[in-house]
């Protein structure tokens, strides 16, 4: 008799696993659009991603050629790799449809937009994807302004639930 320990295949969907996210983006930049791409990554770097080790903090993304490239994202060493690891802060090409590279790069060049990564995160299938935001950025009288509405927002729910 032979028992099976894996779940049924329609039960196993789960919610997108964020492995790592750009706290600092919605503070620094207005975000005007966002995209879902798809990353080119070897193996070690998924195994990497798959233990939730990954930073995209001081990263962007840059239009060269034809291709939209991740640059200055940081992923570690997977240690069980050995001599076939990968190099932490390497380009990694990000996947997306010719109409979709055309419309950020002429945002990019016409209107002086920046594509600013927001996560990381694995699909439903187990996929490695990237959410890319088309981005403007903020002065400094926007983020004061950001920072009086989360404190007056923090003082509104204090007030709720004291009062």
């Amino acid at each position: 008799m032979k028992v099976s320990l894996m779940a049924p295949k329609g039960s196993q969907r789960t919610v997108n696993k964020i492995v790592a996210e750009n706290r600092k983006a919605r503070f620094n930049y207005e975000i005007i659009d966002t995209y879902e791409a798809g990353l080119v990554l070897t193996g070690t770097e998924v195994k990497s991603l798959r233990e939730g080790k990954a930073n995209i903090a001081e990263s962007y993304a840059s239009d060269e050629g034809e291709e939209i490239w991740l640059i200055n994202s940081h992923l570690p060493e997977y240690l069980q790799a050995n001599r076939f690891n990968h190099e932490p802060r390497r380009r990694r090409k990000l996947l997306l449809s010719k109409r979709e590279i055309n419309r950020l790069r002429t945002s990019i060049n016409r209107e002086g937009m920046t594509l600013v990564p927001l996560k990381i995160y694995f699909n439903e299938k187990g996929r490695a994807k990237l959410e890319l935001a088309l981005a403007k950025g903020k002065k400094l009288h926007d983020k004061r302004e950001t920072e009086k509405e989360r404190d007056w927002n923090r003082q509104k729910s204090r007030l709720l639930k004291t009062g």
